[in-house]
């Protein structure tokens, strides 16, 4: 069983830095899709409508997971090639990779204002209150935290539990995006999809972080600050999990992050990360580099922990 479900988290890792994300009926658009349907129907504003929500569609997504993995454990190959397809519809490495480059070429060449449209793609931010600099934090720190829970987070679910990990923790994190922010519509409904995405992700965002310390040489940044400043600054930030990776991130690239945060539904104070220059177009791409060390380091371990995992 072990050497299937390695083979296959490698093989989903191969396939998303090849293909990217699946073009045409991508299973986690079909997800979100289904999500938004069923919030029409069951929305309160209440918590325990939210976690009655939660339940349905998570519970749900690992049931499927539960069924597709018993049929496919029957041979090793089987378990590669059902864990491998598992692997590549959830994991969003490629086109995170893709928009932070896209970010970063439109602000070393001076267009705002393209950058401000593509900001959207990375992140819920107020693009139209940001300047250069502002775009190229927001970047950063989007790229810092989706390595995490894009990449990081569903390998590590599906070394420890297969496609049923893989999917479960896929199908949280879409709904913690899609509802679990501070607005005044989900700040009770979408609290249970927020605390279990924030559950999910303790293990993951913690790997993620050491992962981004190992890699930092890699992109000529510096090992040393990514642990010192992750030691240091990650439990200020408000999220157990983001402030984990944006740190090390913000060591690792020697730059600041953190400050006024601006979102549709208000603005946030945050706390300062790292303590060097701000971020410009070149920690966009390096960023994106440490993103896509941090990533192949995710998948080798991943790997091995499915390997002598029974």
């Amino acid at each position: 069983m072990g050497a299937g479900r390695a083979l296959g988290l490698l093989l989903g890792v191969a396939a998303d830095a090849v293909f990217g994300d699946p073009r045409r009926f991508h299973p986690v658009a079909a997800f979100g899709s289904s999500a938004a349907a069923l919030e029409k129907r069951l929305y309160a504003d209440s918590q325990a409508a939210g976690a009655a929500y939660s339940a349905v569609l998570v519970g749900g997504t690992v049931a499927l997971g539960v069924a597709v993995e018993r049929a496919a454990r029957r041979h090793w190959l089987t378990q590669a090639l059902a864990t491998g397809a598992a692997t590549w519809v959830v994991l969003g490495g490629n086109s995170l990779a893709t928009e932070g480059t896209s970010m970063g070429r439109e602000l070393a060449a001076g267009d705002i204002e393209a950058a401000r449209d593509r900001l959207p793609n990375l992140c819920g931010r107020d693009a139209a209150r940001l300047d250069t600099t502002g775009l190229a934090r927001a970047t950063v720190e989007s790229v810092a935290e989706n390595t995490s829970d894009a990449v990081v987070a569903p390998l590590f679910w599906g070394a420890v539990s297969g496609v049923p990990g893989l999917l479960g923790y896929r199908a949280a994190n879409t709904l913690d995006a899609m509802v679990g922010h501070r607005s005044p519509r989900y700040l009770r409904f979408g609290w249970a999809s927020a605390r279990l995405d924030d559950l999910l992700n303790l293990v993951p965002s913690r790997l993620a972080a050491l992962l981004t310390v190992g890699g930092a040489p890699v992109v000529g940044g510096s090992a040393s600050q990514a642990l010192q400043t992750w030691r240091r600054d990650a439990s200020a930030h408000p999220s157990p999990n983001a402030g984990q990776v944006e740190a090390a991130f913000a060591g690792a690239l020697e730059i600041r992050l953190g400050g006024r945060t601006a979102y549709s539904h208000g603005v946030e104070e945050r706390p300062v990360l790292g303590h060097g220059r701000n971020p410009d177009s070149g920690h966009v791409t390096r960023a994106v580099e440490l993103s896509r060390v941090v990533g192949f380091g995710a998948g080798v371990v991943s790997a091995f922990i499915a390997l002598f995992r029974k």
